[in-house]
């Protein structure tokens, strides 16, 4: 039971790999690759050997979905939207866009129009790529595998490159708006000037690669810490869930049911760090009173 218990766990957490095998690597199944070429992989094996270059199918396709889905409710909306009686979709989306348009206002303090529909894209987003999570952990990986594809990974924040690609996003943001809005010398001088400094030339020009490490490791730590807080929240929630799959039926129900109910407040609250983050760190980026 346990060996079949960690082949379970290992096979929901493993990811439709698309990837690179070199000539002549054996595979899964006791073939051996003739020519070098792209391919799904067999296995987790076969997925690490493909490197850096192979790629998440399960993850990026279902990311893509979900954002063609936030776009697609979002257009239906905008284009339904009426000053009269409005619908439930229009008052749904009413509420978010006044929410978002909320926290903006209250954390972002300079003068940006593209910040308010960022965060607004990022929140929908993320929370329905974090949704994904209280789909049955069965269902969606059986379903796929009548299809003839083995893994299936259906929550793409569980996935780290998902989230590091968002975090590295919002990180590429703050670095054009920080030199868009301070200049490269201001931008130099945030890094290099701070949090020490001295009236003495001699000392300021000392304190300079001491700032630089210490800034540069917390503009560093910014993405990296963006994108783990989310993955690992996640991460944890769904493994909870396949062990929870486990247990006898009768006990699946019984754990199951609450721990769904509460990670709803854990994928809505995930989703509103995300963004509210981005909001700050953008903020920072937009200020040039140094």
């Amino acid at each position: 039971m346990a060996g079949s218990a960690s082949e379970y766990i290992q096979h929901h957490l493993q990811n439709l790999t698309y990837g690179k095998l070199p000539a002549g690597y054996e595979r899964a199944d006791g073939t051996v690759v003739e020519q070098a070429g792209w391919t799904l992989a067999q296995n987790a094996t076969e997925a690490s050997d493909m490197g850096f270059m192979a790629l998440h199918i399960d993850s990026l396709g279902w990311s893509v979905a979900l954002g063609v889905l936030f776009l697609f409710f979002f257009r239906m909306a905008a284009k339904r939207a009426t000053s009269g009686q409005p619908g439930g979709l229009q008052n749904f989306v009413e509420v978010m866009i006044e929410f978002v348009d909320q926290s903006v206002k209250e954390t972002f303090h300079g003068k940006n129009k593209v910040i308010a529909p960022l965060a607004l894209t990022i929140f929908c987003w993320v929370f329905l790529m974090n949704l994904m999570d209280l789909v049955p952990v069965d269902f969606l990986p059986q379903l796929f595998h009548l299809m003839g594809l083995e893994y299936m990974k259906v929550v793409p924040t569980t996935d780290v490159n998902i989230t590091l690609g968002m975090s590295l996003s919002v990180f590429f943001l703050i670095i054009y708006y920080s030199l868009k809005v301070k200049g490269v010398g201001g931008f130099l001088g945030e890094l290099t000037l701070h949090p020490f400094s001295s009236d003495n030339l001699v000392l300021k020009i000392l304190l300079v690669p001491v700032n630089l490490l210490l800034e540069g490791v917390s503009l560093i730590a910014k993405p990296i810490s963006l994108a783990l807080r989310l993955f690992g929240n996640l991460y944890a929630g769904e493994l909870i869930f396949i062990l929870i799959a486990l247990l006898p039926l009768w006990a699946q129900w019984t754990l199951s049911v609450p721990w769904a109910i509460f990670h709803i407040l854990v994928i809505t609250l995930q989703a509103f760090i995300f963004m509210m983050l981005t909001i700050v760190y953008l903020s920072m980026a937009h200020e040039d009173s140094h």
